[in-house]
């Protein structure tokens, strides 16, 4: 057992590392994050910038800028190997649950380099106050490996599909709203100072939505990829 999970794990990091040695060579899908990130944001600063907004306000932006700017670039995880004509070679490759782990922590890589963008620019843009770091950061964790366990899962429908990212934008959000509905009250409670034991029934559900989301990924994918 301990064997075919190290081998498994080697597999799925050899489809991680081919996917990022790919974007770094293009930086297409980290340059449209990046590009739709800060254009939404510098548009929500300007529009109102010149208004006092609540906590709930900004929390609310702040996950809608991180929704709309991840489904700008997450989708390309399984276009790229569509456009290529590289899928076949992979399904021969590697097992559909060891490449779906391998996409999924790609898309967690694009996701975590575009929070180190846009989380302290919408601080200083918005001048959004954290009260309670640790909450903020703990909600903004398990909110993002949750909206990439489900994003990974469209994204291969998607490709399958061959359709563009307006179609995964509009699959994804009713699937991901009800993480984005707890990221929001998570994050408005570490915004207002709350303590992380107030908290906890938003970090719970946002825990929750994870494992059912990348447990369905996993029985499914299967069907999806070798369809």
């Amino acid at each position: 057992m301990g064997i075919r999970f190290s081998v498994w794990a080697l597999e799925a990091w050899a489809v991680l590392a081919k996917d990022l040695q790919s974007e770094f060579r293009t930086w297409y899908a980290l340059n449209a994050l990046l590009m739709f990130a800060v254009t939404t944001l510098t548009m929500v600063s300007f529009s109102i910038g010149q208004f006092a907004v609540n906590s709930a306000v900004l929390a609310a932006l702040f996950w809608v800028v991180l929704f709309f700017s991840a489904m700008s670039g997450l989708a390309r995880a399984f276009i790229r190997e569509e456009e290529s004509g590289t899928i076949q070679a992979l399904r021969l490759a590697a097992d559909p649950n060891v490449v779906f782990i391998g996409k999924l922590a790609f898309n967690l890589v694009l996701l975590a380099l575009l929070e180190l963008v846009v989380v302290p620019l919408f601080v200083a843009f918005m001048g959004m106050g954290v009260a309670n770091v640790g909450l903020f950061f703990a909600v903004l964790l398990v909110g993002s490996l949750g909206l990439v366990g489900a994003s990974t899962i469209i994204a291969a429908i998607i490709a399958k599909a061959r359709a563009k990212g307006a179609l995964f934008t509009v699959l994804s959000f009713p699937v991901l709203l009800p993480l984005l509905v707890t990221a929001i009250r998570g994050t408005k409670l570490a915004l207002e100072g709350s303590a992380l034991a107030d908290g906890m029934p938003e970090l719970r559900l946002l825990a929750s939505y994870l494992v059912v989301m990348v447990t369905a990924s996993l029985l499914l994918f299967p069907y999806v990829w070798n369809e």
